[in-house]
């Protein structure tokens, strides 16, 4: 049965507050705090057993190698001699943000049948350039499958950042689809990370509907204000659009625009009057997992504890639900080491929707696996990574022994 399944990205054991990602506010706040990186994975873990526990299907994308020193090699160094900044980026466990692994399109939207993923080339960050080909021999291996076609990144300089700057409206799941490209245009002082043509050489490959397909330009305003994708003030689930009011370079042209498309959007808008855009980005108010729960239960917003913490944004989300929309269930959950690199709940996860049997067993979570998975980082992660200690050989042995632990505990071991 077609279904939508959440693959989560579990934290790596490099996960350090460099500072790296220009444009994430979370990011350049925390640069240089001393991260927990067992900690980190095990509350991810625990999202994805809060997700199990709802009744959603759930999946997982293991850690990249890293320190990445084949990358540094290109750069004609080591892990020994690099300067510090390019040692930092070859350490980045950002891989952990599975909402940038590709973009994806439903068998339901494309002309051939089948579902297709195109891997993000993310290529305006030096970090996270060189994560395409780890996470390109992943999604092959878990879709390999006739039913989808995995597809290469589209080339740099196009900048493409997957699934968190695209957004799909659909009476369900598993019916056709109206496919919403959010792009952005230079300028500022922070860049915009999705190009247009990136994202239109995407939707010609997924062989969309033109007629069913959208471009619509993000606010330069809100990527100025540290929205640096979609995700982060806008998300979509079925014929539900939830949204910021500066979300959009043209606010009414967008609506209109989607509207047209698909005439049974329900357009949820948060005005800027009640939740400022420098609230919605720092509790992630967006950057959320709006689900559909099973047996007639509406929707659920997955969304990180910090929403609660925030005033304006809790009084918001609690108007809403008592006024009777779309959104029914609250569902708050601790992610904190990942809000403080910058990345929420739905950061976290890359929406595929397809027959589970298609997938590779090995990346479909229950809750044996989800505790095999546990126990590893329990047993291996560091409990803390100093920025100081990137220089540390011991600590690049530890790390790679606790990867390739995981991926033995799941039989992986083709992805070391």
């Amino acid at each position: 049965m077609t279904t939508e399944i959440n693959f989560d990205g579990i934290i790596g054991p490099t996960h350090n507050y460099a500072g790296l990602s220009r444009g994430n506010i979370a990011s350049a706040n925390n640069a240089g705090d001393v991260s927990q990186p067992r900690a980190a994975a095990l509350q991810g873990i625990e999202k994805m057993r809060h997700n199990l526990a709802l009744g959603l299907p759930q999946g997982f994308f293991m850690p990249l190698d890293r320190p990445d020193a084949a990358w540094l090699a290109t750069l004609a160094t080591t892990l020994d001699t690099a300067e510090p900044h390019l040692r930092a980026q070859a350490w980045s466990a950002s891989s952990m943000w599975a909402a940038n692994a590709a973009t994806v399109s439903p068998a339901a939207d494309s002309a051939d049948g089948k579902c297709h993923l195109t891997v993000a080339n993310l290529a305006t960050m030096p970090h996270r350039s060189h994560e395409w080909q780890g996470t390109l021999a992943q999604l092959r291996t878990a879709f390999a499958d006739p039913a989808f076609a995995v597809h290469p990144p589209v080339p740099a300089p196009f900048g493409d950042e997957g699934a968190a700057n695209h957004m799909r409206l659909c009476d369900g799941h598993d019916a056709p689809g109206v496919e919403i490209f959010v792009y952005g245009i230079g300028g500022g002082r922070f860049p915009a990370r999705q190009h247009l043509d990136a994202s239109k050489a995407i939707a010609r490959r997924h062989r969309l509907d033109p007629a069913r397909t959208l471009f619509i330009r993000q606010s330069d305003v809100a990527i100025q204000a540290g929205a640096f994708h979609n995700d982060v003030v806008a998300v979509a689930n079925e014929r539900v659009l939830f949204t910021h009011e500066h979300a959009f370079h043209d606010r009414t042209a967008a609506h209109a625009e989607i509207r047209a498309a698909f005439p049974a959007v329900e357009i949820v808008e948060v005005p800027a009057d009640a939740v400022d855009l420098p609230d919605a980005i720092k509790s992630y108010l967006f950057n959320a997992q709006l689900v559909s729960l099973p047996d007639g239960g509406g929707m659920g917003l997955v969304l990180p504890s910090e929403a609660r913490e925030t005033p304006a944004v809790w009084t918001w989300l609690e108007a809403h639900v008592a006024g009777n929309g779309p959104i029914r269930k609250l569902f708050p959950v601790d992610v904190r080491q990942s809000m403080a690199n910058g990345g929420g709940p739905a950061c976290l996860r890359l929406r595929v929707v397809a027959d589970p049997r298609t997938v590779d067993p090995r990346f479909i979570a229950d809750e044996n696996k989800l505790d095999r998975i546990a126990d590893v980082i329990a047993a291996h992660w560091p409990a803390t990574i100093a920025s100081g200690d990137l220089a540390s050989a011991a600590l690049v042995s530890d790390v790679r022994r606790a990867r390739n632990a995981l991926l033995d505990a799941l039989d992986l071991s083709e992805l070391a």
